[in-house]
């Protein structure tokens, strides 16, 4: 019997079923090490050697994995046909070797492009060895990866603080996206007229002509640019004659796109679907790993992480054979299509994205899939299937017209495109054809040279020039692929480690950079521009491409690199934070200094006569401040508008009140599902606090801001019992809270002003009134750490008496026995004693009596203290 490793169990039990009882089939889960996240993983200085490590479940899944091995006859290495693959098999290898698992058993390395019988019987009777060139390119990718980016974070974290990390291919990916952003702000609109008429010819069929020439000069998109222009050219058009110059027929074809790539798919996914780069793959994977159809599990779509457009001469012949079987044999090509990668760099040697078996139609496989999975599939096999199809046939037809009114003459052109063969369309529409001249929608009618047509009227329309728009991630990964930066696998893996940093936000499926991710490229730009350079990222690409051909030398490549990186490290750690400023208050000044509404001086301090506005660091992060602090504290959070006053207005209506003192953390008041509410910092640990009833927002400034976020205030110890007495504003309003009583104060005010001689007052009429917490329990004692571990072993004073806790498990104390006196040693073993009863099902009728009260005591314990609510003040 012999071991197959493969990455996930869904193709471990698939091809389990494949390869039957001489085969033991078992999921690696993935990547089973990996470089640990911290310094001396990779030693430069020790000729990059590189330290792995293998977390808790990978070292299961490894032992598992050496005990079958042990007593198997050979080992196969089935992992994907990539270089995620390769590694993935080589560390399975060199795990199994460190545990001498192997001895003198045969391995051998299989690849399937995708997971059909057929393709994993061809596979494990053509096997390989491991590929070591394959093996070189990814330790090159993963040390330069690591060094990039755990030498210059910390770079960024000490200069920049609040800036979470830079990488080799996410932090060019964010340049593009800020450089985008960069161009629309710089972006200068300008009106411009368009004039269009509609005319008709001697047979009464109407149509519409642009015009394209004036007084026989061209005109150009942005020509006519004032209302004035246009209305002369106007009330020409409306006293001329229009006779047709020249009709021109043009046919021509047009043939169908290759099929999906990795790139190509999640673009398509992305502006038909609205799917994310990681959401495709996710739904593309399990059509990969496979399906139950027809009771037998099978792969419907090949790998899909690729950047060939080539198909298997088998699939192709399938492919004909569905293109005439669905839409006709005039539909086939005399000969089948062959493809070659357009896209700089590509290098993957497997297939293009295909159906296994095309003759699964998507209506046939909508029934077995759930909807995300029947849509891609549709697009997948659609794609494919058009890309072997004949090309579409396409007339093209211009017509020239000239317009002659009292000695002046202006050209007019209308155009149209009649299908006469729609070939591939038939299944198929790619979106690269939106813009595309061709306008297969507009039909002209019948129109001949030398004749006359007749004007209805004459359409002026005012337009203005539009800035480039935001990248998608469609249109991000596109230009990566066209720059050579990144790879298939990669496209999905950075973008969501942009948006996690915090460095971009998606708003209705565009990229808008965040003012922390304009930070990071400012600060690269102007001390490591080299490395963050579109040309230099895409040639390190080509030249890991080189070493998974053999070409180049891995370790050769890291020295290159390393040599001037370490250097330009080196110097960046010698510059002072304030050359570091001053740099970014001249890259980022639309940014940070932002056109006044009142067109003051941007940089002018709105608060003082004479501060001068700088971006300023803080433990978490930049915002712009004055330069007169402390004696004026004017500050805004970075990004933030102007309005006359000066005043910051934030994104979405919220409003920057300044930065905290202490933590230097921006403060905003924001509007959420519950309404207004203050906040302190950006991300899930921010803290919030909404605004008490009473409150309205005009009056929030910095001052009130931090006084909510201050809560719950601590008034003082409690005479009697020395322990603190706190308050706060809680689901029922604002209270005290002392020892579990709670009581309520009159006032949101009182909060923030009463003092220790009011709060015992308080708090004693309460507890006269009987306002004593029921079935608080109380800690007696803290006897420490479990001996096993899992947490705290505690004495507590319950409702029915003294009580020995650990976790959700409570021991009664014996009777008489002094809670103080009570030993860890002693609670353990009445822990143990309780817990193997409730096990056994002894103790029954106890514990329905008692645990649901302390039960329910403790949880509410546990909620009240959390939300500072007081469920027994009222």
């Amino acid at each position: 019997m012999d071991v197959v490793i493969v990455e996930s169990p869904a193709k471990a039990k698939t091809i389990n079923k494949y390869l039957g009882r001489d085969y033991k089939v078992l999921a690696s889960f993935g990547h089973v090490r990996d470089l640990p996240a911290k310094d001396g993983s990779v030693l430069p200085d020790e000729d990059f050697a590189m330290s792995w490590q293998v977390d808790g479940p990978s070292s299961k899944r490894l032992s598992d994995i050496a005990k079958a091995v042990k007593e198997a006859d050979g080992l196969v290495l089935a992992t994907d046909p990539d270089r995620e693959g390769e590694a993935i098999s080589w560390h399975v290898l060199e795990v199994l070797r460190q545990k001498r698992a192997l001895k003198d058993k045969p391995v051998r390395r299989v690849v399937f492009n995708a997971i059909t019988k057929k393709a994993v019987l061809d596979a494990m009777a053509n096997p390989r060895d491991i590929d070591v060139p394959l093996v070189d390119a990814y330790l090159a990718r993963r040390a330069l990866d690591y060094l990039v980016g755990f030498t210059l974070s910390p770079v960024l974290w000490r200069k920049l603080p609040g800036a979470r990390s830079a990488g080799r291919v996410q932090s060019v990916a964010l340049r593009l996206v800020c450089d985008r952003e960069a161009e629309i702000e710089r972006f200068v609109r300008q009106d411009y007229w368009q004039i269009a008429a509609s005319l008709t010819t001697p047979r009464q069929e109407g149509f519409e002509a642009r015009l394209t020439a004036f007084d026989g000069k061209k005109l150009q998109k942005l020509d006519i640019d004032s209302q004035e222009q246009a209305d002369t050219i106007r009330t020409m058009l409306e006293a001329a004659s229009f006779t047709v110059a020249n009709v021109e027929a043009k046919p021509t074809r047009r043939n169908p796109a290759p099929p999906f790539t990795t790139s190509t798919l999640q673009q398509a996914a992305s502006s038909r679907m609205g799917f994310s780069a990681s959401r495709t793959m996710q739904v593309a994977q399990r059509l990969y790993e496979g399906l139950e159809v027809d009771g037998e599990t099978t792969g419907l779509i090949t790998y899909m992480r690729t950047d060939g457009v080539q198909i298997a001469p088998e699939a192709i012949d399938a492919a004909r054979g569905a293109i005439a079987d669905t839409f006709g044999a005039s539909y086939v090509p005399d000969k089948p299509r062959v493809y070659s990668a357009k896209a700089k760099n590509a290098q993957e040697a497997h297939e293009a994205i295909r159906p296994t078996d095309f003759s699964r139609t998507p209506d046939q496989m909508r029934k077995m899939l759930d909807n995300d999975q029947a849509r891609l599939y549709e697009l997948v096999w659609k794609r494919a299937i058009a890309s072997q199809m004949n090309a579409a046939e396409i007339e093209r037809t211009t017509v020239e017209i000239e317009a002659r009114a009292d000695g002046r003459t202006a050209g007019l052109r209308a155009v149209g495109s009649v299908v006469k063969f729609d070939g591939f369309l038939a299944a198929y529409v790619d979106r690269r054809d939106e813009d595309s001249e061709d306008e297969e929608n507009r039909r002209l009618p019948e129109i001949n040279a030398g004749e006359s047509v007749a004007r209805d009227k004459i359409d002026v329309t005012k337009h203005t020039t539009e800035p480039p728009p935001r990248y998608s991630e469609a249109s991000l990964i596109k230009k990566m692929e066209e720059l050579g930066i990144g790879r298939p696998s990669t496209y999905a893996a950075t973008l969501k480690t942009l948006e996690d940093r915090g460095y971009v936000e998606i708003d209705k499926r565009r990229l808008v950079p965040e003012a922390k991710g304009r930070l990071v490229i400012a600060f690269l730009e102007s001390f490591f521009e080299r490395y963050v350079e579109y040309d230099f990222t895409a040639a390190l690409e080509e030249k890991l491409d080189r070493i998974s051909d053999g070409k180049l030398a891995w370790k050769d490549v890291l020295r290159e690199f390393w040599r001037d990186f370490s250097a330009a490290v080196a110097d960046i750690k010698e510059l002072r934070v304030t050359e570091v400023l001053d740099a970014l208050n001249e890259e980022l000044a639309p940014l940070v200094f932002p056109a006044r509404e009142d067109g003051g001086e941007p940089r002018a301090c709105p608060r003082c006569d004479n501060g001068q506005l700088s971006l300023k660091l803080g433990r978490y992060g930049a915002f712009v401040g004055c330069s007169n602090y402390p004696e004026c504290g004017y500050t805004r959070q970075l990004g933030d508008g102007v309005d006359g006053n000066g005043d910051a207005t934030g994104d979405n209506g919220d409003k920057a009140l300044g930065v905290d003192p202490y933590t230097e953390e921006a403060i905003a008041l924001k509007s959420g599902r519950f309404g207004p509410y203050v906040q302190r910092g950006d991300g899930k640990e921010a803290k919030r606090s909404s605004l008490p009833k009473g409150w309205a927002p005009d009056t929030i400034d910095l001052e009130r801001a931090l006084a909510l976020l201050s809560l719950p205030r601590d008034v003082g110890q409690h005479p009697e019992t020395q322990k603190m007495i706190s308050a706060g504003i809680g689901r029922y309003g604002p209270f005290l809270l002392h020892d579990g009583t709670y009581a309520n104060l009159e006032s949101v005010e009182d909060v923030f002003s009463v003092g220790i001689n009011r709060a015992v007052t308080v708090l004693a009429e309460k507890q006269a009134k009987g306002g004593a917490r029921r079935g608080a329990a109380t800690v007696l004692k803290d006897l420490g750490e479990h001996p096993d571990g899992g947490g705290k072993v505690t004495v507590r004073d319950g409702r029915y008496g003294p009580y020995a806790n650990f976790g959700k498990v409570n021991a009664t104390l014996p009777k008489g026995k002094d809670p103080a006196g009570v030993t860890i040693e002693e609670a353990v073993a009445l822990i143990a004693e309780r817990a193997g009863k409730a096990k056994s099902g002894g103790a029954k009728k106890t514990t329905k009596a008692k645990k649901p009260a302390a039960g329910k005591t403790g949880a509410k314990t546990k909620k009240t203290a959390k939300t500072g609510g007081q469920s027994d003040a009222s």
